[in-house]
């Protein structure tokens, strides 16, 4: 994982964005080498009574004697993991007792082997304890000396330079989305803290499910965009914890946001993420002349031409190019009015 690639992207961000208050301090280590030296630091954060967000980048990896996760550090390897890595219960230690709601950590993770297959099958294996928030996602470690890049974690940071304001659960799914459409590893693992349960009343209600697009739909059209966007991405967030990222139900929202955008004036934004879903719908098996995976194509390809930034629009235009060869649609030469238009 080459985790200090994403550090020049956070440290734009201004620090009381990183927290969500008026006033923040940001510690940063880069390629520690003592996983004492990091404990220090760590602990004298929590020490804090303010609220606490942790990012971390980088591999996970299994110690065979006591079987528990490490987190490799600058001079990690197999033979001295015990010694050079940051146990994961030592997160757990410092973070689990902090009083409720005040800390939230995101990581952006690769898992060799056995910390992969142990998550899959556990994944409370990464809890740290009640007093944390947990988001992230966790890849399987790439093949040695191909590195990995924290995509994840970049996402959050373009989010927030780009003026997002989102809620946590929010961020973590359009994270997830924008890490998963640029993402060469096939599979991702995503955390995040379970849906709080209410206890049901004594008697039995009745309960209706209530269809969330008229809301969302309402708010949009009266302009109230963000809110629309905010609502769009929770649900997101529900389908990719109870369904994962590449299913029907998230690609759905996918959608759902980039029409959003379509309405938010935002048509940039809108031709990236259907670009993504038509992606995640091929992905799906859905064949190339399906009419959803067409359509993703179509509202893409219109989507991009009202884009009113050149270098935006020559950003998006190649993966628009090699999803219309793909997927040639039904309109006569849209695939050499794009070419020529990209010319």
């Amino acid at each position: 994982m080459d985790a200090a690639s994403v550090l020049p992207v956070l440290a734009a961000v201004p620090p009381a964005v990183l927290t969500g208050t008026a006033t923040a301090s940001v510690v940063e280590l880069a390629d520690p080498l003592d996983p004492q030296t990091v404990l220090t630091r760590l602990r004298a954060a929590a020490a804090s009574p303010g609220p606490l967000v942790v990012f971390l980048a980088g591999q996970l990896h299994l110690d065979k004697r006591q079987y528990l996760p490490h987190l490799a550090l600058a001079r990690t390897t197999t033979a001295t993991l015990r010694y050079t890595a940051l146990p994961w219960h030592w997160l757990t230690g410092e973070l689990g007792g902090r009083p409720a709601g005040t800390t939230t950590v995101v990581a952006d993770l690769a898992a060799d082997p056995d910390v992969w297959q142990r998550l899959t099958a556990a994944p409370e294996l990464l809890n740290l304890g009640p007093g944390a928030h947990l988001y992230g996602r966790v890849t399987p470690a790439p093949r040695r000396g191909e590195p990995t890049t924290p995509e994840y974690l970049r996402a959050w940071a373009e989010l927030w330079r780009a003026g997002a304001r989102l809620p946590v659960p929010a961020m973590h799914a359009e994270a997830s989305v924008r890490a998963a459409a640029r993402a060469t590893a096939p599979e991702a693992f995503h955390l995040a803290p379970a849906p709080v349960v209410v206890p049901a009343p004594a008697a039995p209600v009745p309960v209706v499910a209530q269809d969330p697009h008229p809301a969302i739909l309402a708010a949009a059209m009266a302009g109230r965009h963000g809110e629309a966007a905010g609502l769009a991405a929770a649900w997101e967030s529900e389908a990719l914890r109870h369904h994962g990222p590449r299913s029907a139900e998230a690609v759905h929202w996918t959608e759902v946001r980039a029409d959003l955008a379509r309405l938010a004036g935002e048509p940039a934004r809108s031709c990236e993420l259907w670009l993504a879903a038509a992606e995640s719908r091929l992905a799906l098996r859905q064949r190339a002349d399906d009419p959803d995976v067409e359509a993703a194509v179509d509202r893409a390809h219109h989507q991009w031409e009202q884009i009113g930034d050149r270098a935006r629009a020559g950003t998006l235009g190649p993966a628009l190019v090699a999803l219309r060869e793909r997927v040639p649609g039904r309109r006569p030469g849209a695939l050499a009015a794009l070419r020529r238009r990209m010319a």
